[in-house]
């Protein structure tokens, strides 16, 4: 934990020199004023400081230097105190004992970290604003690990995250957590039974495969996790356009997430069985690559046709929801940057979820308010389905219609779930357009804190048993 704080702005250790940082409620700022020096009232009022939510303020000595800040916030939110790593000039911090606005310890950790975050893998080292970090949980400590982890994987180029090193991720992870690894890698995934993860991925020059990771008690629990790991996604033969291709890095996010969670419950030791499955391909072009025509048929045994190979994220996942079926889990989660169609619906920061249990997703969409991680249902409205009717296969993997694109991938992913296994599936966007307070440009997690809670209170009652 040491080198995330020293890289995302926080310190175990506080400097002699670290400045206070008051905070204040919006609704206490008069009342705070008012107890305050004539100095700093007369400072406050020259800059027509008016005491909004995210406004601050340096307050100097007498002798003209800062030793303190004012900062107002606007609730008991990480986003409440994320502009101000950015914003405030570089040097220590520390939270002023008399501080009045009721923060939370593991709010203001997430929100400091969140919000220093920058992704400098290829970038001169830079010095953030550094927060004097005391009293937080290990548990909001993880979830912070867990969501940079995540936000990294997902910016780090194709070159240097393809299947390859996506699977090394993993390794690495599980050995921290004494997990069992092991991969189902190019041509052996036909042998084992996995042919549209084999045909999505065939093409790249870096081969496909079917990452797996177990950890846990045979007694607890079974949970399965699912990732699309198409760590770069042309569109195959349907070829995006430019502007679509761009930032494809990022279709792996799914992957991401699912392996950031797996990380979390056991950091945690969350009492559960937990099986990974990471479906991790490039969708690539060559002379082999899989044809708008093709008919596949997959592990389950139904017939796709293949209508777009652009719709090639549920492809992956059918196979690896079929196996996560077959193991017959309490509970399969699978997370997935699936359809533009849902961004459409919903926009950058609502992560779509579906699920054949409106009891669980209920739970699921609870723990998102929680913890300041929204989500938003969207229904497996069964006529749907037939956007999907194929005349020469059981179904095809997209259709004419643009209508409903988000529900219909859902229902075609619906097919591969047994029915009486409780599963969500979370269509996440994995991306930040733009820099915002928290939300810097570039990769991002969503929906995992909300998933992290859901899982700890279903199946860990040392958690929010009354909350």
């Amino acid at each position: 934990m040491t080198a995330l704080f020293s890289a995302q702005g926080l310190s175990k250790e506080r400097h002699p020199q670290s400045r206070a940082i008051e905070l204040v409620s919006v609704e206490q700022y008069a009342d705070w004023l008012a107890t305050q020096a004539e100095f700093t009232r007369n400072w406050l009022t020259s800059q027509s400081f008016q005491g909004r939510a995210t406004q601050f303020a340096l307050l100097p000595d007498a002798g003209g230097q800062c030793n303190r800040v004012v900062a107002v916030i606007g609730g008991d939110t990480p986003y409440a105190i994320a502009h101000l790593p950015k914003l405030l000039p570089k040097g220590h911090y520390h939270r002023c004992p008399h501080s009045t606005a009721a923060l939370s310890t593991d709010n203001l950790l997430l929100g400091w970290g969140l919000g220093a975050y920058r992704f400098e893998r290829y970038l001169a080292k830079t010095e953030p604003a550094i927060l004097h970090a005391e009293g937080q949980s290990a548990r909001a400590e993880s979830v912070l690990t867990a969501s940079l982890e995540v936000r990294d994987w997902i910016n780090t180029p194709t070159e240097h995250m393809g299947p390859d090193e996506l699977e090394q991720a993993v390794r690495a992870i599980g050995a921290d957590f004494q997990a069992k690894v092991s991969s189902i890698c190019g041509e052996e995934l036909l042998v084992e039974n996995f042919p549209t993860i084999h045909a999505v991925g065939r093409a790249a020059h870096r081969a496909p495969r079917l990452i797996r990771l177990d950890w846990g008690d045979d007694a607890h629990p079974h949970v399965v996790l699912c990732g699309k790991g198409v760590c770069f996604d042309t569109g195959g033969l349907n070829i995006k356009a430019a502007d679509g291709m761009r930032n494809m890095k990022k279709d792996m996010g799914g992957a991401a997430h699912a392996l950031g969670l797996a990380r979390l419950l056991m950091q945690n030791t969350v009492p559960v069985r937990l099986t990974l499955l990471i479906a991790a391909v490039e969708n690539a072009i060559a002379g082999n690559a899989f044809r708008p025509g093709d008919v596949i048929t997959t592990r389950q045994g139904l017939s796709v046709e293949i209508d777009n190979t652009d719709a090639e994220g549920r492809l992956v996942l059918a196979d690896a929801l079929a196996l996560a079926g077959e193991l017959k889990p309490d509970l399969i989660m699978d997370f997935a940057t699936l359809t533009g169609a849902a961004r459409i619906a919903l926009g950058p920061d609502l992560p779509a979820l579906f699920s054949n249990q409106d009891a669980v997703a209920r739970d699921y969409l609870a723990a998102g308010e929680s913890e300041h991680d929204p989500l938003w249902q969207m229904p497996l409205w069964q006529p749907y389905l037939g956007y999907l009717k194929s005349n020469v296969a059981d179904l095809a993997n997209s259709g004419a219609s643009k209508m409903a694109g988000c529900m219909t991938a859902a229902l075609f992913l619906q097919r591969f779930v047994p029915t009486e296994t409780a599963w969500m599936h979370l269509d996440v966007y994995s991306w930040n357009d733009s820099e915002r307070p928290g939300k810097p440009a570039g990769g991002e997690a969503q929906g995992l804190r909300a998933a992290f809670r859901f899982l700890q209170k279903k199946y860990d009652h040392r958690y929010f048993t009354d909350s």
